[in-house]
């Protein structure tokens, strides 16, 4: 786990960002007493599950000798839970509520979930769960059944990317937008590896402001002109120029699968700007100025060849890159099918 992430990890309600709806109703739980006996807690990685839960459990005045933090990706079995079943029964030592929070729930075997079926269904009254889980679908229907469950949102680019900005502040750094757009887009919808893109470009780099370049430079992401060069050939209908710009790319050990991801995303731009469909705020808040602007001027240039195919090529080719032996291939293929 990164230093950022445990120095800046929420220690209140509070101080979570981008799950305002899950923080609100558990707030007002609390404060009516309408407390459940079970909670499931569901959304992708890095999204606050276990913060939230360590949050639930010190709001209901539960201190941490009376919070039992069990990873049931290594504790999966039935003997496992079998103990956990008795040692529930047992008082808290200091506090009204004894709170189990179950990480990676999903990984649970069948037989484990039957034996803690019974349990969940009618805990003691000072038993609280909290289960967490990154795949609801794998969570057995009885089991979702008794607990209240709360869908985690993954933050958009926008909330990541002011995240971002505010660490930044914070450790006494200024992101420029742009490196703070690559940022937020590097960070896949996660606070916890958004910290991390940070930690590695704050400890690469003393410098007080934080450009683009040096992010690239970190991470491998490839540089901003060269999407905006595929981005170009397809509406100047140019081939060489964007073939030459996926060659720079792999020739610069770019990650060629956060390639085709950047050009997805300017393309999805560019089309939307294209057809007016009155995003334009949306799409600068979302990019930089220059993307923006770029864009725009883009736009005016390309003909209705630019049409809904193109994006649904570029999509395949981005599910394609992280699996491919070549993966600047399916950008190739993509490319030419394009023009």
């Amino acid at each position: 786990m990164s230093v950022l992430y445990r120095k800046y990890r929420p220690k209140g309600f509070k101080d979570v960002v981008g799950q305002e709806v899950v923080v609100s109703v558990l707030a007002n739980e609390i404060k009516l007493g309408t407390i459940s006996h079970a909670y499931l807690f569901a959304g992708s990685r890095g999204t606050g599950k276990t913060s939230v839960a360590r949050i639930f459990a010190h709001e209901v005045g539960t201190t941490p000798n009376d919070i039992y933090e069990i990873d049931a990706a290594s504790n999966n079995g039935v003997d496992e839970v079998r103990a956990l079943n008795e040692g529930v029964h047992t008082l808290p030592f200091e506090s009204k509520y004894k709170i189990y929070i179950l990480d990676e729930a999903h990984m649970l075997s069948k037989s484990a979930w039957n034996a803690f079926l019974k349990t969940l269904e009618e805990p003691p009254a000072h038993t609280i769960f909290i289960l967490a889980t990154t795949e609801i679908d794998k969570v057995p229907e009885t089991v979702q059944s008794r607990c209240q469950t709360f869908i985690f949102k993954r933050p958009n680019q926008k909330t990541l990317k002011d995240f971002a900005v505010h660490i930044a502040k914070e450790e006494g750094r200024k992101l420029v937008a742009e490196a703070a757009e690559l940022v937020s887009l590097l960070g896949d919808g996660s606070f916890r590896d958004t910290h991390g893109i940070l930690e590695k470009v704050f400890s690469s780099s003393s410098d007080t402001q934080i450009e683009r370049e040096e992010v690239e430079r970190v991470t491998g992401a490839p540089k901003g002109t060269l999407v905006r060069d595929v981005i170009a050939s397809i509406v100047e209908k140019d081939l060489a120029k964007g073939m030459k710009a996926i060659a720079e790319a792999r020739q610069a050990n770019a990650d060629i699968k956060i390639f085709a991801k950047l050009i997805l995303e300017h393309l999805r731009y560019l089309f939307l700007i294209r057809l007016k469909a009155g995003l334009d705020e949306y799409i600068l808040a979302e990019s930089s100025e220059d993307d923006y602007n770029f864009l725009k001027d883009l736009a005016g240039k390309a003909d209705n060849t630019l049409t809904s195919d193109i994006l649904v090529r570029f999509i395949n080719a981005s599910e394609s890159a992280g699996r491919s032996s070549l993966p600047e291939l399916a950008l190739e293929l993509a490319l030419a099918d394009s023009i």
